[in-house]
């Protein structure tokens, strides 16, 4: 047997592959940065045996909390399903599997590959709707691309869109595309009526570097973006200084930034009451927003979701955080599970690159009763 990882967002490590029931591995900590969880590799001519994959190391995870939790498996990189047998015991997390195939690909969740990226990108650059900007490159000089969804004017209203600032959590651009498909869909309604009302600036990638590299939190200088706004290095985090800059050249009225959350298995907003420019005037636009994606997607719910105080004096170095306070706009953090939704389990998936599309589809809906409500 052999196990690969040298490939895009690939990355583990092997400590023993000797024993198929006893495969000793180690989640691979971020390039420059501490934070170990995400892992994606190929293992090969294991086919019609029974494998035990042991991570040692998921004691020592950025977020060791494995309740719940399933590896995810596929053979062709396209169709990936959930490993029931998965569990965490004594500090290790053991998946035991016997694959069909001689090659099988594992990964911490459905992996979202730089290729695809670039297609989205071609394929937005090609829609009527929508043009492509260069907004800068990253710390290893990668392109840093938004897509520019209508035409600014003085009755549109500028919405930004960011997903990836950590870039193991794929599932913030899978979201993405679902939103960017339907957005430019013509034949659309409500997509048709965002368009009349607001210019949509969309960066489905911000950390290009990161995600590359297979790193779960952190750029290719070891910066956790999320945690960069209120002063960005232009020269660690550039990714940011880029981004922050486009929005003070566009203003701001409605900002959403795409995440994903290790331990909770519900999707839910970070909302912005703890910022010292949250008024009673933004409040109710805030809940209007978050009553008509409730109403949008059975997926979303506002009854599990992080306790107040949990940032403490890191809140403004928070993109949507920051962003609330500068421009006094609606501005939420969407937190997708890396598990599945326990209010709405699949057996088969759990939470999917397929269900986020489908809940960034769904967030139009959302979006238009915000920018129709002048």
């Amino acid at each position: 047997m052999k196990i690969s990882h040298n490939f895009d967002a690939g990355a583990i490590e092997v400590v023993d592959l000797a024993d198929p029931q006893n495969i000793r591995l180690r989640l691979r900590p971020d390039n420059a940065a501490d934070f170990a969880q995400w892992f994606h590799f190929r293992l090969l001519d294991a086919g019609g045996r029974a494998v035990r994959l042991v991570f040692e190391n998921a004691a020592e995870a950025a977020y060791p909390n494995w309740e719940g939790y399933r590896c995810v498996a596929s053979y062709d990189r396209r169709n990936w399903f959930r490993i029931a047998t998965t569990r965490y015991e004594d500090g290790k997390l053991i998946v035991e599997h016997t694959p069909e195939r001689d090659s099988i690909y594992y990964a911490y969740f459905e992996p979202y590959s730089f290729e695809r990226h670039l297609d989205l990108l071609g394929w937005a650059e090609l829609s009527p709707f929508a043009q492509v900007r260069h907004l800068g490159s990253t710390v290893e000089g990668r392109d840093l691309d938004a897509v520019v969804v209508g035409r600014p004017g003085p009755s549109r209203r500028p919405v930004w869109v960011i997903a990836r600032q950590h870039p193991g959590e794929t599932m913030a651009e899978w979201f993405v595309e679902g939103l960017l498909e339907r957005l430019l869909d013509a034949a659309d309604p409500v997509a048709r009526k965002v368009r009349e009302h607001a210019v949509l600036y969309v960066v489905p990638n911000m950390n290009p570097d990161g995600a590359v590299r297979g790193n779960l939190r952190t750029n290719a200088a070891g910066r956790n973006l999320n945690r960069e706004w209120r002063d960005p290095d232009p020269q660690a985090s550039p990714e940011v200084a880029l981004v922050r800059q486009a929005m003070m050249d566009t203003g701001c009225e409605l900002f959403l930034d795409i995440h994903g959350d290790e331990e909770l298995p519900y999707v839910f907003f970070s909302t912005a009451e703890e910022v010292p420019a949250f008024t009673p005037e933004l409040a109710q636009r805030q809940a209007r927003f978050v009553e008509s994606f409730r109403a949008a997607s059975p997926d979303f719910q506002t009854e599990h979701g992080y306790k107040p105080g949990r940032f403490g004096e890191e809140l403004l170095t928070l993109a949507s955080k920051w962003v609330a306070n500068h421009f006094a706009c609606v501005s939420l953090t969407l937190e997708m599970p890396f598990k599945d939704n326990a209010n709405l389990p699949d057996g088969q998936t759990g939470w999917s690159g397929l269900r986020s599309k489908r809940l960034g589809a769904a967030m139009l809906n959302a979006v238009l009763a915000h920018v129709g409500d002048a």
